[in-house]
């Protein structure tokens, strides 16, 4: 996408804090590498034994943090695939022989058989409109499932007792110790590059709020699925090198208490930190594995209270805690912050294809139906608007103005009747397929991103027509010029760095008719944008949506109570009542309707009713 010379320009305290960032990054990776060379030289045996497993169950502690502190997705399957990856070498090795040939086909066998897997549980769980509770609730059957598979296998899984005593790998207790520590400090090094990149903030922004996530265009079930699908192929991965070593494969690794114990890691180190993930993971498996024997039943239930303390006092765990403390006490927070502020740059907006005839409808509805059982909210809704039309639909409460945004831009929610966008029929299409037709709708309340910056939450407004990169934070944040003008308009430019839940309201409402404005669309949908705000917001909303309709184009379908503020603005009024359309027409035709007093007079005496 050809952007505007000023998008060459890039902060230079943001390309210095990228630079510091991967810096510090470096040192800690190279202190931790030395580290780990040298501890099979100065620890213990037994220790040594048990941090080699500890790393590995670290890195899959790793894969719950990603997907259920960064993404949202409480998971208890992440066990389910460690089994995989385990008893793909167990098997492999018992019953067809070992050989580096063998080990190649057991790798193999492991990391694909966990992504098939992974995509058939993802596909159950991540279905468009499927509950966070019903993907944990797959996910947690998972487990049991392979378990229960593994013990009804017989000798060739070995039951209950699992397969011990195969030929593996002549490789060192030393050289183990090296290769599990560099496989989670690289591990660890590159989820750490990745949640910082701007595709690590659309994991972020599904964890915040999945509904705007849908409405900006982002497919939330592919990416659930595809991150499912790389963290299995990373616990399968972890599972073979940890058969490898052990020599030794049981149902337990792949059951739901094991998968469970990962949750409880996660939790008590800090969820969506990473570091905390794995410290917690390897003090607590390596404390357990020195006190189990003395204290077997008092240490778990130790560990057990103090996963009740830090779910109830510090719900983020413990590491958030302390890397805070850390900040204050270097007063190094808010700096950082500051220097890291993005460059607004002006992209080059590029037409949808069904603008391209010229002659086209923007928007057609005809026949729209709703209804929940018996109760019908729409009935036989018609109209059309053209392109640089402002059309308000105006009516009492309950006459179904909202119901039929969400008809217009979610192809599910229609009992009956079609809609077209710029020619175009969405059908039963999801949110995030009407949105590339050109459809942008903006919610009744502010529907933003809480925890992310106001330069964060537009940058993933734009993530369905500029592909955040995997590995890099942009410097460089380009929106089109009818975003810029409303957040230049309102003083959001020189807040980019602001989190947006320090936002006002006017400011939020000002926010996310940015982001929606940013997917460049054709047809924008919005539900009372002027509601909670003062008089001077409204006046500068209302100039911005005219000359969004007159020199942008745009088709605004607006929602709005204030008819004095419609009565400025549009260009066309449609009124409603009942769920069906009573009068369609020019502004002096609804003022002056007797039909129109009639109807909020009704509906006003029948709210103080």
């Amino acid at each position: 996408m050809a952007v505007s010379p000023e998008a060459v320009s890039v902060p230079v305290g943001a390309g210095r804090a990228a630079k510091s960032d991967l810096r510090k990054l470096g040192i800690i990776v190279a202190i931790a590498l030395v580290l780990v060379a040298v501890g099979p030289w100065v620890l213990p045996t037994y220790m040594v034994n048990s941090l080699i497993r500890a790393f590995l169950y670290a890195a899959v502690a790793l894969t719950v943090d990603i997907l259920w502190g960064y993404t949202g997705i409480l998971t208890f399957g992440q066990s389910a695939f460690f089994g995989i990856g385990a008893y793909a070498v167990g098997l492999i090795f018992t019953h067809v022989g070992y050989g580096p040939g063998y080990a190649t086909l057991a790798f193999f066998a492991a990391v694909v058989g966990a992504m098939i897997v992974a995509a058939v549980v993802g596909w159950l769980a991540f279905y468009h409109g499927a509950s966070p509770l019903y993907g944990s609730v797959v996910t947690l059957v998972l487990p049991i499932v392979v378990s229960q598979i593994l013990y009804s296998g017989g000798n060739f899984t070995g039951s209950s007792s699992g397969l011990s005593g195969f030929e593996s790998f002549d490789v060192s207790i030393e050289a183990w110790f090296w290769i599990a520590g560099v496989f989670l400090i690289l591990l660890t090094a590159l989820a750490w590059i990745f949640v910082r990149s701007d595709a690590g903030k659309v994991l972020v922004a599904i964890r915040e709020n999945e509904q705007r996530c849908e409405y900006v265009g982002i497919n939330v079930s592919r990416v659930k699925i595809l991150l499912m699908i790389v963290c299995a192929a990373v616990a399968a991965v972890a599972g073979y090198l940890f058969a490898g070593v052990q020599m030794v494969v049981a149902p337990e690794y792949a059951g739901f208490v094991f998968g469970t114990e990962l949750l409880i890691w996660v939790a008590l180190g800090g969820r969506g930190s990473l570091i905390g993930p794995v410290l917690g993971t390897l003090v607590l498996d390596v404390s357990t594995s020195y006190l189990s024997g003395n204290l077997p039943f008092v240490w778990k239930l130790i560990i057990g209270i103090a996963f009740v303390v830090v779910i109830v006092a510090l719900p983020r765990g413990l590491m958030p805690l302390i890397t805070g403390a850390f900040r204050r006490l270097l007063g190094r927070g808010k700096e950082v912050r500051a220097e890291s502020a993005p460059t607004l740059a002006a992209a080059t907006e590029q037409p949808f294809a069904g603008l391209q005839g010229g002659g086209a409808q923007a928007l057609a509805v005809s026949g729209v139906r709703k209804h929940f059982g018996s109760l019908v909210v729409l009935d036989g809704i018609d109209f059309s608007a053209q392109r640089g039309e402002l059309l308000s639909l105006v009516g009492p409460n309950g006459a179904g103005k909202t119901t039929l945004m969400r008809c217009i831009a979610d192809g599910g929610e229609r009992s009956g009747g079609t809609v077209r966008v710029n020619d175009h029929d969405i059908g039963r299409l999801p949110p995030y397929a009407c949105v590339a037709f050109g459809v942008g709708r903006k919610f009744q309340n502010a529907n933003v991103f809480e925890t992310l910056s106001v330069a964060e939450a537009l940058r993933i407004a734009r993530s369905r027509l500029v592909r955040p990169s995997l590995s890099q934070h942009s410097t460089t944040l380009e929106l089109p010029e009818v975003a810029l003008q409303v957040i230049r308009a309102t003083g959001l430019d020189r807040d980019l760095q602001r989190e947006v839940r320090q936002l006002s309201h006017g400011e939020k409402q000002a926010l996310e008719l940015a982001m929606v404005l940013a997917l460049e669309p054709s047809v924008l949908l919005l539900d009372e944008p002027t509601a909670g705000l003062t008089k001077s917001e409204r006046t500068l909303i209302g100039g911005i949506l005219v000359d969004l309709a007159q020199r942008h184009r745009l088709c605004i379908l607006l929602v709005e109570h204030d008819l004095d503020f419609v009565r400025e603005i549009s260009s066309r009024v449609i009124v409603m009542h009942q769920g069906k359309i009573v009068l369609d027409g020019t502004v002096d035709d609804v003022v002056n309707s007797e039909l129109v007093r009639t109807i909020y007079a009704g509906g006003a005496a029948q709210a103080a009713a």
